[in-house]
């Protein structure tokens, strides 16, 4: 098991560029399988996520060629679907989520996927119905094994139909999508997920020659093609990596520029940080985040205490409220942290608390926060990191704490953050890497 040692109490300064998008990744090197033909796509993070699913592919049968850091080309002329059934795919893909969103391009192409109930964070339940039902009204014929656990999708052919989504899930209708580009006729997907994420994947699919209409919207039509070809994809900057830079800075009272943040596509971000009272600027498509010693969080109109919660895109990621609940701790005010996805992602608070903040948890979807306007610093500590987002916020507060903190289980932190001890180091942090 990896530990991060943090030394903390450093302010830091530099220029920081995010890394490519995690969710955007693994939505995107899954739709390569919808064609024999070369697909190429560029800014990919190494993380160990992303390494996982691209040797599943490479298992199945996937040609991958690493062109440059970052760039990999990926050409699935000769899959092997029936291999998803062996026990060597099973055990390589159940520790990662994003594996799901194989079966969406694999039973569109080949009319059959098969997959074990899939992992990542534990983060509370995290029900993959979204996805199973939209390929059956695509036509498929699915089954599950409650005994294993495992999933089988299999169809002669997929049909074109409406589809109202009962959930907004992001890779449920990204799943959806691939299987649909290739069904045919006419799919309508209705209450569909759309974020940055979702919309780069319908381009790229455009790109490789589907016929997809209302991208950016809730409302998706797509009229089913024959084949698919290649193409070059470019990964958007991650979004929830920019906003964890956001919030080491006033944490750590630091200077920082973040660069090539594709600020057009970050939406309502920067504004939730905004009302914790930080200052950034956006200086082209760079965030500039400048020193501050204080920062205070805003009321609403009437004076009364702040709320920040997630919701589906255009609204605040919940990718992000770990990093905004860390954040608060050392503004100054109260403010309302309400988690509404999962019942889980608030549990790391405990450890918190035990550095010094002030927080109340209410139930498993909200925390009321008390910034103590760093009139009380956090204190160094030992503690274990639950999942990639909680154990981000953690590192953030070890780096603002008085002493040293040692975090435990850092391949969670491994999963979504590409070197992220090295290149804070880069700024000025302490951060010594050990097994």
């Amino acid at each position: 098991m990896g530990t991060f040692i943090v030394h903390g109490g450093r302010r830091l300064k530099g220029e920081i560029t995010p890394q490519g998008a995690k969710n955007e990744a693994l939505q995107v090197i899954c739709a390569s399988l919808l064609t024999s033909e070369k697909v190429t796509i560029r800014n990919i993070p190494a993380i160990s996520d992303v390494d996982r699913l691209i040797e599943l592919l490479g298992t199945l049968g996937v040609k991958i060629v690493r062109e440059s850091p970052g760039e990999i080309s990926f050409q699935a002329s000769t899959i092997d679907p029936d291999y998803m059934q062996t026990s060597d795919f099973r055990n390589k893909s159940i520790t990662i989520r994003g594996s799901i969103m194989m079966v969406g391009p694999l039973l569109a192409r080949f009319g059959k996927a098969y997959i074990p109930r899939p992992g990542g964070d534990k983060i509370g339940r995290r029900r993959v119905d979204t996805h199973f039902t939209g390929f059956q009204k695509l036509g498929a014929a699915v089954e599950f094994d409650t005994t294993d656990p495992f999933f089988k999708a299999e169809a002669s052919s997929l049909t074109g139909t409406y589809i109202h989504l009962d959930e907004a899930s992001v890779t449920g209708t990204a799943n959806i999508i691939m299987a649909a580009v290739l069904a045919r006729g006419r799919t309508t997907i209705y209450n569909a997920a759309c974020e940055p994420y979702v919309q780069q994947l319908c381009k790229m699919l455009v790109s490789m020659g589907a016929n997809i209409s209302g991208i950016g919207s809730n409302l998706l039509y797509i009229d089913g093609v024959d084949t698919l070809g290649g193409c070059t994809h470019t990964i958007l900057p991650d979004m929830i990596e920019i906003g964890s830079f956001i919030g080491l800075a006033a944490m750590t009272e630091s200077e920082i520029t973040i660069r090539n943040v594709a600020y057009d596509n970050l939406g309502i971000i920067p504004d939730s940080f905004r009302r914790l009272g930080i200052r950034l600027e956006r200086r082209g498509d760079d965030i500039y985040i400048p020193y501050q010693d204080h920062y205070e969080i805003e009321t609403f109109i009437d004076g009364s205490i702040m709320t920040i919660a997630d919701a589906i895109w255009p609204g605040l990621t919940p990718d992000l409220i770990s990093v905004l609940l860390v954040t608060a701790t050392q503004a100054k005010g109260a403010v309302l942290i309400h988690q509404k996805m999962f019942e889980s992602r608030l549990f790391f608070v405990d450890k918190l608390i035990d550095m010094g903040a002030q927080i109340i948890l209410c139930d498993p979807h909200r925390a009321t926060v008390i910034g103590l306007d760093k009139m009380i610093r956090l204190r160094g500590t030992t503690m274990s990191s639950p999942d990639i987002r909680a154990g981000v916020a953690l590192l953030i507060a070890a780096l603002s704490a008085e002493g040293k903190s040692v975090i435990y289980n850092i391949e969670q932190i491994d999963r979504g953050y590409q070197n992220i001890d090295q290149r804070l180091n880069s700024l000025g942090a302490i951060i010594e890497r050990t097994e």
